[in-house]
């Protein structure tokens, strides 16, 4: 068993928490496998658990996180959501993207129960605009249930992104560098947010982001990715207490894990 393996069977170890996600053997081609994408790719995730993948650009994690969603199909492998094989899109999974994507001639209530409309139409997403209108409150929202998009601001309108995924009570959430777009300032205060909600929420959370220091204060696990084809090299469980604070961005112990992650990137230790 190589060594990168045997990290992932101890970060796993924790029996206390169900197992929620699994890929096993997960690789992807394109161009009739001219195109080598992804190595295959082991991982196991936790009820609760909240980890982060990071890599050089164009080394794959978009595509591992598609496949994740059920968007696109790995050309070998297993991807296993609650017991039950990921064939395609499913409620169960809540993506968000870097853009909130809300439509404009809807309002932030109709923007976030949209999920709902779609798979089960108009009834149902009506019947939804109570645990909608709360998920608002949750993130700061309320009151702002019947404004339109351009009345947001940035982060405004990832907030009611963030809610539109969670309104089918998904199982999974798999982000995709969703606020990349702001501003430091309010990145910083998304990020404890999204860790926030999670936490209430008991969210099993899947992050792609090329931030290093993004990375470590919201997770547990970072899984570090070599270049293409993209495989885990480097899987790094981060000790630190939670709720995590914006304080420990000066924490010495997040400075190691930081330096230790840029090392592998930076010097392409894993090539």
């Amino acid at each position: 068993m190589s060594a990168a393996a045997g990290e992932i069977d101890r970060v796993v170890a924790d029996a206390g928490r169900p197992i929620v996600y699994e890929l096993s053997r997960v690789t992807k081609t394109y161009g009739r496998g001219a195109i080598h994408a992804l190595d295959p790719v082991d991982l196991t995730l936790r009820r609760g658990s909240f980890s982060a993948i990071i890599g050089p650009s164009g080394c794959g994690k978009s595509t591992l996180l598609k496949i994740m969603a059920g968007l696109v199909p790995p050309t070998s492998g297993r991807v296993v959501l609650n017991g039950t094989p990921v064939m395609g899109p499913r409620r169960d999974i809540g993506m968000m993207f870097q853009q909130a994507t809300l439509f404009p001639w809807r309002t932030t209530l109709e923007n976030v129960v949209l999920p709902i409309e779609i798979r089960d139409g108009q009834a149902a997403a009506k019947a939804s605009h109570a645990s909608a209108r709360a998920l608002l409150e949750l993130v700061g929202l309320a009151g702002f249930e019947d404004v339109y998009p351009d009345k947001l601001s940035g982060g405004m309108a990832q907030r009611a992104a963030i809610c539109r995924m969670l309104v089918t009570d998904p199982s999974m959430l798999l982000l995709d560098e969703p606020f990349s777009a702001l501003d430091e300032l309010s990145r910083d205060f998304m990020n404890m947010e999204l860790q926030r909600i999670c936490l209430e929420k008991n969210a099993t959370t899947f992050l792609v982001t090329h931030s290093i220091p993004e990375a470590v204060i919201l997770s547990d696990v970072v899984y570090v990715m070599s270049p293409r084809p993209g495989r885990f090299v480097e899987i790094i469980e981060i000790d630190l207490p939670r709720p995590r604070t914006l304080d420990m961005l000066t924490d010495p112990r997040l400075a190691d894990y930081v330096r230790r992650i840029r090392s592998l990137l930076d010097e392409g230790a894993f090539q």
